[in-house]
């Protein structure tokens, strides 16, 4: 048990050591939707070692959303513009919260994003 605790007590030190970074590089917004309130590191790639491509800075609601908590059209219309970051964590994260709207648009922007086409379809193919 002390094992684990001391481990996830590591990675939370790693993730927060990379803080300053985030903010700086999400001009001190969410990187899905653009609020500044309640921003925090968000995980991206857990199972990796933490790193800046592997976070977001997401507001309390984005990670909600990344969460599963299920959002309606007009909140993920407004994280859609995420899928061109050049950042996995930013782009990939949202075609996956994206992706469980079964709306048209949704496929499209998908595709048109410049998400890897191997990632993409992979995310895709869960629709």
């Amino acid at each position: 048990m002390t094992k684990g605790y001391n481990a996830n007590q590591e990675r939370l030190a790693a993730i927060n050591s990379l803080g300053k970074n985030l903010a700086k590089r999400a001009g001190f917004v969410c990187e899905w939707c653009g609020a500044k309130d309640d921003l925090r590191p968000w995980d991206y790639a857990p199972r990796t070692e933490p790193s800046e491509a592997g976070l977001a800075l997401l507001c309390s609601r984005c990670r909600e959303l990344a969460s599963g908590v299920k959002g309606d059209e007009n909140e993920l219309r407004s994280i859609r513009n995420a899928l061109w970051s050049d950042v996995p964590a930013v782009s990939e994260g949202a075609a996956r919260v994206l992706a469980r709207c079964k709306e048209p648009w949704v496929r499209e922007a998908i595709e048109e994003s410049l998400i890897d086409d191997g990632v993409k379809q992979e995310i895709l193919a869960g629709r």
